[in-house]
């Protein structure tokens, strides 16, 4: 199946050298370019997008509202947004998952890490690793969503429905783990785990393992540490 990719950025030269890399893979291709995020939206409804790589500062409509409206329509559950920042001093990592993001790419990194992020996003998978998780946790903190607000019982009883075993898959995703690491930590086979992910997020409601991240912190299953 081939993986249909919209470019929503407002550098066109950006886009065209997306565009460049994505097409060269057989298995995906470019179906849209847009330069802001009311662009973005209508695209991913016409084209059926399969994955948006969405920037964050755009005119007009920025991609954190174009993130909410793709997540929060109905017609477009299908549709997973990856966005384009710079770690070291973007402010939005949070906004944007809690958007309803996939997860999070530099706009710096190897072409390899893009592509292969398309692919994570198409399959369901969260674009977290270790070491972005706790960039996302530091931000949490940076914003006040601290302790205090995350032991609000209203948040921790979503988790009520999950088994205990769901409970402690949950927190090695917020650690950021792969299935195979979570695996090899409890002991278990990764189809297992995969099939705890999976029944975690239809209780929860998450889109994907990076909403899953979000609500362990804001339940306060897990909580943030300053390193």
């Amino acid at each position: 199946m081939t993986i249909r990719v919209l470019l929503a950025d407002d550098q066109a030269l950006l886009r065209s050298a997306f565009r460049v890399l994505v097409d060269s893979e057989p298995d995906m291709e470019v179906v849209g370019e847009a330069s802001d995020g009311a662009e973005a939206v209508r695209l991913a409804k016409e084209h059926r997008a399969d994955v948006v790589l969405m920037d964050i500062r755009m005119p007009g409509t920025d991609g954190l509202a174009a993130t909410r409206l793709i997540s929060a329509d109905p017609a477009l559950d299908g549709v997973r947004v990856v966005i384009l920042t710079t770690f070291e001093v973007d402010d939005y990592v949070v906004q944007s998952l809690r958007a309803g993001a996939s997860g999070f790419l530099g706009k710096g990194s190897e072409p390899e890490e893009l592509l292969n992020a398309i692919r994570l996003a198409a399959a369901g998978d969260a674009l977290l690793s270790p070491a972005a998780t706790k960039g996302l946790i530091a931000r949490f903190l940076a914003q006040g969503d601290g302790a205090d607000d995350l032991s609000d019982p209203a948040r921790s009883a979503r988790l009520d429905a999950l088994t205990v075993r769901e409970r402690e898959v949950l927190v090695q995703v917020a650690g950021g783990h792969s299935n195979d690491e979570i695996a090899e930590r409890l002991e278990v086979s990764p189809l297992t785990v995969k099939t705890h992910v999976n029944r975690a997020m239809a209780k929860l409601g998450a889109r994907d393992r990076a909403q899953l991240v979000v609500i362990a912190y804001e339940s306060g299953l897990v909580r943030p540490r300053a390193d």
